[in-house]
């Protein structure tokens, strides 16, 4: 049923250091620059790959009122990010102390990767690539200083810590048709319909107080079904027990959202969508303010709530 991931989405207190740190030393590009439909008081920013493509969106909310979060579990809790292979990590792991980030070569569920933090405390990853067969349609960003060979590639592995791994598990598996790779006592590894790291997903077994949310937290995850439209799967979880926002038409595509059994937030996004060229030219891409048509009537209104863009980049 599921595809692979979509995007991410996370808290920023700071949008001018988080702008910096994905654009200028992850070398990604800033691709949309829109709000959150939810609150259109905030800026929501998008940054992949050249058009944006499903399964390399990082995305922020701007919230620079937003307080420091409390790790804890029943929370996203790690992104992971994909290079060609291993010897990308000397590389980047000069390049983070180039600019005042330090990272740790480890070992992670047996495999090798490279240890991070962004400029929002986010825990990034970096995983070998090698033997993988990634989506055709992925264009990394190359209008940038990144060395061509360790151009960050996409997303990878999310980690997820819970209470009840055994629930999360049962409702992967059971409603959107997640292989497990691997269950242990204290974590499992699935993946999505056959697909390898663009659709992994680490659930670790963690006991202690629940996550307070603040900078630095992973707000959802979003994947992508294959060819099973939004409303059947609307349906199915309702079936399960699970509480919905139904179909929301999010104009460069739908999505609807719900939280599992642990109180961890998943959005699921349809098979077909528009794209951020919809309303933009590839050349403007995340170079100005683009609003849903919906919302296109109370542009003044919005932007006069919101720093000018070129105040943060």
């Amino acid at each position: 049923m599921i595809k692979r991931h979509h995007h991410i989405s996370m808290y920023t207190k700071d949008l001018k250091k988080n702008n910096h740190f994905y654009t200028e030393v992850l070398g990604l590009r800033r691709v949309k620059v829109s709000i959150n439909q939810n609150d259109n008081t905030m800026y929501h920013v998008f940054y992949g790959d050249r058009l944006g493509t499903a399964g390399n969106d990082i995305t922020y909310f701007d919230m620079p009122y937003v307080s420091g979060r409390k790790q804890g579990t029943n929370a996203h809790h790690a992104l992971g990010l994909l290079v060609k292979d291993e010897t990308s990590f000397d590389y980047w792991q000069e390049r983070l102390e180039k600019f005042g980030f330090s990272s740790t070569k480890k070992d992670y569920f047996g495999r090798k990767v490279l240890e991070f933090e962004d400029a929002d405390t986010l825990k990034l990853i970096l995983f070998s690539a090698e033997g993988e067969t990634l989506p055709s349609e992925w264009q990394p960003w190359m209008d940038n200083d990144v060395d061509e060979e360790h151009l960050i590639l996409g997303m990878g592995p999310v980690q997820i810590n819970v209470r009840d791994k055994g629930k999360m598990v049962d409702m992967l598996t059971e409603i959107f048709k997640y292989e497990v790779v691997e269950n242990t006592l204290n974590h499992a590894i699935l993946r999505a319909n056959k697909n390898r790291l663009t659709g992994e997903i680490i659930i670790c077994e963690k006991e202690g107080r629940i996550e307070v949310q603040g900078r630095g937290t992973i707000h959802h995850l979003a994947v992508q079904t294959e060819n099973t439209d939004l409303e059947k799967v609307d349906e199915i979880l309702k079936a399960r027990g699970y509480r919905t926002t139904g179909v929301i038409d999010r104009y460069y595509f739908e999505s609807l959202y719900f939280r599992e059994d642990n109180g961890v937030m998943f959005e699921i996004v349809g098979p077909a969508s528009r794209g951020f060229t919809a309303d933009t030219d590839e050349s403007e891409l995340g170079t100005k303010l683009d609003l849903p048509p919906a919302l296109e009537e109370k542009r003044q209104e919005i932007e006069s709530r919101l720093t000018p863009i070129s105040d943060w980049t």
